[in-house]
């Protein structure tokens, strides 16, 4: 890294769907925590003025209470391996940002989406294109996304902006919606109808347990939002680009897959 004064650092072991291994928690902070400080201090011995570690919102939580989001001041919550991992490494870029005087930048982001998005966004929209019909159209939450250029645009941010340095942020597209709400958004932005089934959300949660799907459910319909209010004060940052954009470049990304 030798005249290198920036780093972004995103690399992770994420969400595994079939999990194999015996212990996860173990797995991950080979990966998120121990491969995450390797190159951090790497970075400190070269000399790198700045490293900007892309985190999780998972690390606040899993779930907001309606009409509180998540803010950067909340006591970390983390429910889940990858979600603890992420948090430890939090903590030991900020022991180094001490040590070293290396600049620090923490970002959680939620939930990315963009061209080449996988897992579970994915199948949602290749569902919508299909025309599918869902049983989700009662399901009125309110969740924060971001889109991939949007996280790119901070990232940038994070790496000039003076005020940046040493503060962790959250942030998103700034348009929370319902999962019914997306849905819509999705057909739109692909120019198909959406078939939202108006199904009760206790019917959802009971099939969940039947079916051992508790977890995903529990997260399909409850809030999760972020409060950006600390990159908009501090960086004047507002995400460049509509939610509605974000889905339409979505698409375009999948139909050149």
């Amino acid at each position: 890294m030798n005249d290198i004064r920036g780093v972004v650092h995103l690399a992770a072991r994420v969400h595994v769907m079939r999990e194999d291994q015996s212990e996860p928690l173990t797995a991950f902070r080979a990966a998120n925590v121990d491969g995450t400080m390797r190159l951090a201090h790497q970075a400190a011995a070269a000399g790198v003025r700045r490293f900007v570690f892309v985190s999780s919102v998972k690390v606040n939580g899993e779930s907001t209470s309606p009409g509180h989001a998540f803010t950067e001041t909340d006591r970390p919550a983390p429910q889940d391996a990858y979600g603890q991992s992420k948090y430890e490494a939090e903590m030991a870029l900020r022991q180094l940002a001490i040590d070293s005087g290396m600049e620090v930048t923490i970002v959680r982001p939620p939930l990315v989406y963009g061209p080449g998005v996988k897992a579970n966004f994915a199948t949602l929209m290749s569902a919508v294109q299909r025309g599918l019909p869902l049983p989700l159209g009662c399901i009125e939450n309110q969740r924060s996304l971001i889109g991939l250029d949007n996280l790119v645009d901070f990232l940038l941010v994070c790496l000039h902006h003076p005020k940046a340095a040493n503060q962790t942020f959250l942030i998103s597209d700034a348009q929370d919606v319902s999962v019914a709400e997306l849905i819509r958004s999705l057909a739109r932005a692909c120019g198909r109808p959406a078939y939202l089934l108006p199904v009760p959300v206790w019917i959802l949660k009971s099939f969940a347990t039947f079916s051992g799907r508790q977890d995903v459910v529990s997260r399909l319909v409850a809030d999760l939002q972020v409060d950006i209010s600390k990159a908009r004060d501090v960086l004047g940052w507002t995400p460049p680009v509509s939610l509605n954009e974000g889905l339409c470049r979505a698409f375009q990304g999948m139909d050149r897959t």
